[in-house]
């Protein structure tokens, strides 16, 4: 792929394929010429997609030449915006492989709900586009597996939106953790706790909303009537579509305890207790109330998250606790804080600078210029954590059995839990292959 500027498709062929939307623009100027121009595009306009674009358009070397979503009004509302913060032209799409199609087209940004992620990745890397995708990269443990082959097989560079993984905060913090300062760390422990995640109000099925083609937002989930709170914002505390807490915050946090930890491989096992305690009458499917335990050879890494609620230990409703023999280490994305153990360590408390987002969107950028593959979070380290992630979940479904994963042979030690491994697609879409 050359990252040089390309030739617009002609808005008439593209319209005469019944493909485009109205286009938009707005008068002003170019810091740089357009042969310096990245092309990218918006897949899934509502939430942490458009945050992404945002940053995208920070760099004078950015336009976005297409938005994708399923919802008419929101994709309006974003192409209002789009045309106020840059002067090229773009289309709109309701099917975002009429963008792949684009040979203008550099890279795509993809913001959709999590039961997508997979197979628009892989659909990316087949047409040759590079792929900033929001995290957790899958819905499931095939489906993880399925990006990196597609990934590695077509050379693309890849971002995985965990934004810590750019930030200064987090990195001085593994430094100080390999420096052996606080010593052996026997145990991570990590937890998260939102209000969001505890869906309260129960209400009936309704109809579509006007302008929403809620059977493609389906896509290969199974097919049922439309719900609002199973919709925009919700959607994730519903098993076909996303993983609660768990895999919303667990990736984030999990991938620091692993980066700490230097994994790369599944733990020993895993055992879970989960349930609907706090709000039993909710009508959210993922837990509100989860414990995990993963054991390796000489630590414990330990999962909790409590919906519906919004405070938790050390005053930090969310974070990492590393217990060393030394002293303890808290962590969120505000700070860290060491509190020492008997004075063998310093006190020490590190604040963060809140630049992560833009500079892990500048990481990609970057890396697409000069074609390194290694960005800031690649395919395989998303794939990890969201592994982790989901072996917590299918670990609290299964409740009260221990758990192991073979992550080469793609098994369970029980049988019964491989159900969970990989999703059965609706017709007529179809689980890659690559």
């Amino acid at each position: 792929m050359s990252i040089t500027r390309r030739s617009f498709l002609k808005t008439s062929s593209t319209v005469a394929a019944g493909l485009a939307m109205p286009t938009y623009l707005r008068a002003a100027s170019i810091k740089v010429s357009a042969n310096d121009k990245i092309n990218v595009a918006l897949i899934g306009c509502r939430s942490m997609g458009w945050a992404n674009l945002s940053d995208f358009l920070l760099s004078d070397e950015v336009r976005c030449l297409a938005l994708c979503d399923i919802d008419k009004s929101i994709m309006e509302s974003r192409a209002k915006e789009l045309a106020s913060m840059q002067k090229e032209k773009f289309e709109l799409y309701g099917d975002y492989r009429r963008i792949l199609d684009r040979k203008d087209i550099d890279a795509v940004i993809i913001g959709t709900p999590d039961h997508w992620h997979c197979l628009q990745f892989v659909d990316a890397c087949k047409a040759g586009k590079d792929v900033y995708i929001e995290k957790p990269v899958s819905n499931s443990i095939a489906e993880c597996d399925v990006m990196v082959e597609a990934a590695n097989k077509y050379q693309r560079v890849v971002q995985v939106g965990q934004q810590q993984r750019s930030a200064k905060l987090w990195k001085e913090m593994i430094d100080y953790l390999d420096s052996g300062v606080l010593g052996e760390i026997s145990r991570i422990h990590v937890y998260a706790n939102f209000n969001y995640a505890a869906i309260t109000e129960i209400v009936p099925d309704s109809n579509i909303p006007e302008g929403v083609d809620f059977d493609t937002w389906l896509g290969p989930a199974p097919e049922r009537t439309f719900n609002r709170q199973r919709f925009h914002g919700l959607w994730r505390m519903f098993w076909d579509y996303g993983g609660g807490l768990m895999t919303d915050w667990g990736v984030h946090l999990l991938d620091m305890a692993l980066w700490a930890k230097k994994v790369n491989a599944m733990p020993n096992s895993i055992q879970a207790n989960a349930g609907n305690f706090l709000y039993p009458d909710g009508m959210h499917e993922t837990f509100d109330t989860q414990s995990v335990l993963y054991q390796f050879d000489d630590y414990i890494l330990t999962w909790e998250n409590n919906a519906g609620i919004e405070s938790g230990p050390y005053g930090k409703n969310y974070g990492l606790v590393f217990t060393g023999k030394n002293g303890t280490l808290v962590a969120n994305r505000d700070d860290w804080q060491v509190y020492p153990e008997r004075e063998k360590v310093p006190g020490k408390i590190v604040k963060a600078d809140y630049q992560d987002h833009k500079d892990h969107v500048f990481n990609f950028l970057e890396c697409m210029k000069s074609r390194d593959r290694n960005t800031a979070c690649t395919i395989e380290t998303g794939s990890l954590c969201a592994k982790y992630a989901h072996l917590g979940n299918i670990a609290a479904r299964m409740s009260g059995v221990s758990l192991q994963y073979d992550d080469k042979n793609k098994s369970f030690n029980i049988a019964e839990a491989n159900k969970y491994i990989k999703p059965q697609y609706r017709e007529p879409w179809k689980f890659p292959r690559i």
